[in-house]
């Protein structure tokens, strides 16, 4: 029997070390977190790696294998510790779960609570019952602690599902604030936009196409920014009362735990647990210590939000009745309110029973309700207790700096005066009076550190070959109305911006004699760079898709030449066939695309717009290079390089013209709808500007036609436009506007407010 046993005792130091293993990944999740907070100065410390999710509950179900472990008899002491330390990471990690909520819909939440609170259950369920039959009878103070952790677990449970309900509610709040706030903007717009001969001053003005400064767009992304991060579902949480009790809890924890390990080691010695060899073996050593760590990194997250919650409740002290500190908002019990009035899903026939079932919902949701109440008066007390401590230690703390500061010179790094005022963008909850000024140049601070990141990865190449650009010809040029149009369709397929960039690309390539090898290589570059923004601009502003097929086209052709320089596997370099000059090689490429289109559309008459993306490519490049041999047919001295450098400035025509919708992209993001996804929206065209800024001043100094914003982002739209108004009257149709050109029709916009 005992070798038996032996056997079955065998790989636990492996098991053991697994659990180990499970325990370090949740303290380095949960430290991740704390560190990216406080690298971006966000203090409420946002979850991303350790959230409240299947990954991270399994994690826990494998490190809270010693609490379920009714197997170890008698108890050592070192597995006494480990049961110990596990339900106090379990606890740890419950706390900071609590923000993770508000990145959740709400069937994540149902799905992820129930589990949790299964999980809990179950943990809780073992653990009195190895205490009662096991435990108790050895380690009597071992005991004690365990059921205080398991007290603990329970409790913040309720904390979470309590926090739960008043998810849906808050974000409803908060959406509900946001779309007050945009609506405001787009009103004081149109009120803007109606006076604009009346009014020339420029710090309230329509933001859109056509009409902008790069400051001004920055201080839109500013300001959405404000609203984005202010209203995060997680930030509401965090700034909430909800924070204040798991960060008391966590404290709690951390306390009884020390004294437990540092206080009773020598008892337990004395009662001979000491002697007393684990199940374990060495591995349990690992485990005590990884734990111990993980309760210490994870109760960071906790703590901080509750001194971050108690910090925004003490810079408001004093303000507000007694009556109204403790008044219960309505989002804290709307949801519970509304299944309350619901009626009940069910099909029951019976008048009697139904009523029943309904007296009884009733009756069982007023009880929630006024346990919710309770919950959340009792966290409202702990918060005002811990704010009026806060605010005396602040007290004292800034009597002493303001008197070390009277001896002694120093420089004030705050924002200048000259700084525009963001608090009016701050979202806020029912009964919340505001954030305090630090907390909101933080916010400020972020996003302006998102556009220096963009700023640092600004395209120098690009720029480069925008700066070609004196007008927008090259919109125009590329495709000559005077080409004869294959026979193979009742209708041409629309251009995009990408396609005839890199058709006019493959075409400088494919150049016979051009001797500077790094001019090349930069246009290669300044298009890749380009690409990246014309590709986002067409995802961003074509909704509908109707040009999906033509940008995949571009997609697979520019893979080619940037890569291997081929077009459609056709070696561009080789192209001239033994070093023949450029209208061999142009026509050669023609007669290849003629080929190719005249191929499939003799056998079918497919809409244009389901084309292969090879027969896409090769019409896009017949008419480029018919374009070219007709506008220089009679010029016989045109060399090579003159040509590069004709395609080189058509190109930045095109790319100057497609940018200049960059400003309606950034902007598009910071309208993102879903709350979830709005910081992330805003912090990407933060980025964005960043990445675009000196390629937005280049493009202001050159006139824009007097086009209609809404149709600003289709390249057949500008080609028509200039159409009718040749290159020689564009400017002086732009200049000679008297009124608004873009007055009528709003596509993207902003207030700006000095």
């Amino acid at each position: 029997m005992d070798m038996m046993q032996d056997k079955l005792d065998g790989p636990m130091a492996w098991i053991g070390l697994y659990v180990a293993a499970a325990s370090a990944v949740c303290a380095l999740a949960m430290a991740a977190d704390a560190l990216r907070g406080f690298r971006s100065r966000r203090f409420w410390l946002p979850c991303k790696y350790f959230s409240l999710n299947a990954f991270t509950l399994t994690l826990l179900a494998v490190a809270m294998k010693l609490p379920v472990d009714l197997t170890s008899t008698p108890p050592a002491f070192r597995d006494s510790t480990a049961r110990v330390t596990s339900l106090a990471l379990m606890s740890i990690a419950m706390a900071n779960f609590t923000t993770s909520l508000g990145s959740m819909t709400n069937n994540e939440i149902v799905l992820n609570l129930a589990a949790l609170a299964l999980f809990v259950i179950t943990v809780s369920a073992n653990v009195c019952t190895y205490v009662v039959h096991i435990n108790f009878y050895y380690a009597v103070e071992f005991s004690a602690v365990e059921i205080e952790s398991t007290v603990v677990m329970l409790i913040l449970l309720f904390i979470i599902c309590s926090s739960a309900v008043m998810v849906p509610s808050a974000k409803i709040c908060i959406e509900s604030a946001y779309s007050d706030m945009h609506r405001e903007i787009s009103n004081n717009n149109n009120n803007n936009n109606n006076n604009n001969n009346n009014n020339n001053n420029n710090n309230n003005r329509l933001l859109e196409w056509g009409n902008f400064s790069v400051d001004e767009v920055r201080v839109a992304v500013r300001r959405y920014w404000v609203m984005a991060e202010t209203g995060s579902s997680q930030f509401v949480i965090a700034r909430s009362v909800a924070c204040a009790t798991p960060g008391f809890m966590c404290l709690l924890m951390a306390i009884t735990l020390s004294r437990l390990l540092l206080q009773d080691q020598d008892y337990y010695r004395l009662l001979g647990f000491d002697r007393i060899s684990s199940n374990y073996k060495w591995s349990i050593n690992f485990i005590v210590s990884i734990q111990l760590i993980g309760v210490a990194l994870g109760a960071i997250a906790p703590l901080v939000r509750w001194f971050v919650a108690a910090r925004f409740k003490s810079s408001n002290i004093g303000t507000r009745s007694f009556k109204d500190e403790f008044k219960v908002e309505t989002y804290w019990t709307q949801k519970l309110v509304y299944w309350q009035e619901r009626p009940v899903p069910l099909q029951i026939r019976s008048h009697v029973y139904r009523k029943l079932v309904h007296d009884a919902k009733r009756l069982l949701l007023n009880v929630c309700i006024r346990v919710q109440i309770v919950n959340v008066l009792a966290s409202k007390l702990v918060l005002l207790v811990s704010a009026a401590f806060l605010k005396g230690f602040l007290f004292c703390f800034h009597q002493i700096k303001t008197n070390l500061k009277a001896h002694c010179y120093s420089s004030n790094e705050s924002r200048t005066g000259t700084e525009l005022d963001y608090s009016g963008y701050v979202l806020l909850l029912e009964g919340e009076s505001g954030l305090p000024r630090n907390t909101l140049t933080n916010i400020i601070n972020e996003v302006d550190k998102l556009i220096q990141i963009g700023r640092k990865r600004q395209p120098k190449n690009l720029k480069q070959l925008v700066m070609k650009s004196e007008n927008f010809n090259g919109v125009r040029e590329f495709d000559n109305n005077e080409v004869p149009r294959l026979e193979y369709s009742y209708r041409e397929p629309p251009n995009c911006w990408s396609l005839p960039v890199v058709t006019l690309t493959s075409v400088a390539v494919s150049l016979p004699n051009i001797a500077d090898d790094h001019k090349l290589n930069q246009l290669l570059n300044a298009v890749s760079e380009g690409l990246y923004f014309v590709m986002l601009i067409e995802k961003s502003l074509d909704k509908n898709g109707d040009l999906t097929s033509i940008r995949r086209a571009a997609d697979i052709v520019w893979a080619g030449v940037e890569f291997s320089k081929k077009w459609l596997d056709i070696d561009l370099q080789n192209e001239s066939h033994g070093g023949g000059s450029h209208k061999e090689t142009l026509q050669n490429l023609s007669d290849v695309a003629d080929k190719i289109v005249t191929d499939f559309t003799t056998e079918t008459k497919l809409d244009p717009l389901k084309w292969p993306v090879k027969v896409i490519a090769a019409r896009s490049m017949y008419r480029v290079t018919q374009t070219i041999l007709l506008a220089h047919k009679d010029d016989h001295s045109l060399t090579d390089e003159e040509l590069f450098e004709k395609l080189s400035v058509m190109i930045s025509d095109i790319f100057a013209a497609c940018l200049t919708n960059l400003v309606s992209v950034v902007i598009l993001k910071c309208h993102s709808n879903a709350i979830e996804e709005r910081e992330e929206s805003v912090g990407q065209a933060a980025v964005l500007l960043g990445e675009s800024e000196e390629i937005l001043e280049i493009i202001q100094k050159i006139d824009l036609p007097s086009l209609d914003p809404k149709k600003a982002a289709d390249i057949e739209e500008w080609r028509a436009f200039m159409e009718l108004y040749p290159p020689e009257t564009v400017s002086a149709s732009t200049n000679n506007d008297t009124g608004n050109p873009h007055s009528t029709v709003e596509q993207v916009s902003v207030e700006i407010q000095g």
